[in-house]
């Protein structure tokens, strides 16, 4: 497992929340990079369920993520605290759509909605102008593949950003420009891995 910054103190954790409350983003970024090691505690007791540990920190990750900017120091508890929570529903989360995973489902099927309202569909992560793609997807519609491709093919940076974008795993959607501002790197470069990884999975569909 790699190694975390040291957690802040009381103080510094105080500080920090009260920068972010004004808007500061640097202070956001601090506040999870500093949380980091809790989530390499949490995702310790799930390490003996087969689960990749790089895997398991890019979604305790996200978990830690939604406890930064939805928590509420007036209610009295320490960040990490909501934070531990946070991370274990997460994976919590992770895990029973996995099992979920395993049965045979179109990629047709709803699996959320965006910010305006409308259905997202699997087929939707993989639409493409090619002609003859939907009848091989058709052909091969088991939402277990197209997780195990997720899983076994793309890197940990382009499993984070494709979770954050569309919402997989039941998890929160994002837009390019905020997951950009959360993991740390340009707008442009989120797109890249964005399209990086959907080729990915579009190739071995193809396969």
């Amino acid at each position: 497992m790699k190694s975390f910054p040291n957690p802040l103190t009381p103080a510094e954790e105080k500080y920090y929340i009260q920068k972010y409350t004004e808007g500061d983003l640097e202070a956001k970024h601090i506040l999870i990079e500093r949380n980091l090691r809790l989530v390499a505690h949490v995702i310790k007791k799930y390490q003996n369920l087969g689960e990749d540990p790089e895997d398991l920190i890019s979604i305790g990750t996200i978990g830690l993520i939604k406890a930064v900017v939805t928590f509420n120091p007036d209610k009295g508890n320490r960040l990490a605290a909501y934070a531990s929570r946070c991370v274990e529903n997460e994976i919590l989360m992770h895990l029973r759509s996995r099992k979920k995973a395993s049965k045979e489902i179109s990629l047709y099927e709803p699996i959320g909605t965006d910010r305006e309202g409308n259905e997202i569909r699997l087929y939707d992560i993989l639409e493409t102008d090619e002609t003859d793609v939907p009848e091989k997807l058709f052909l091969k519609e088991n939402i277990q593949k197209l997780y195990e491709k997720v899983e076994n093919e793309l890197s940990p940076r382009e499993k984070l950003v494709l979770k954050m974008r569309y919402g997989l795993y039941n998890g929160e959607e994002y837009t390019q420009r905020e997951i950009a501002r959360q993991i740390g790197i340009s707008r442009s470069y989120v797109s890249r891995i964005e399209k990086s990884a959907i080729e990915k999975l579009r190739e071995h569909f193809e396969e």
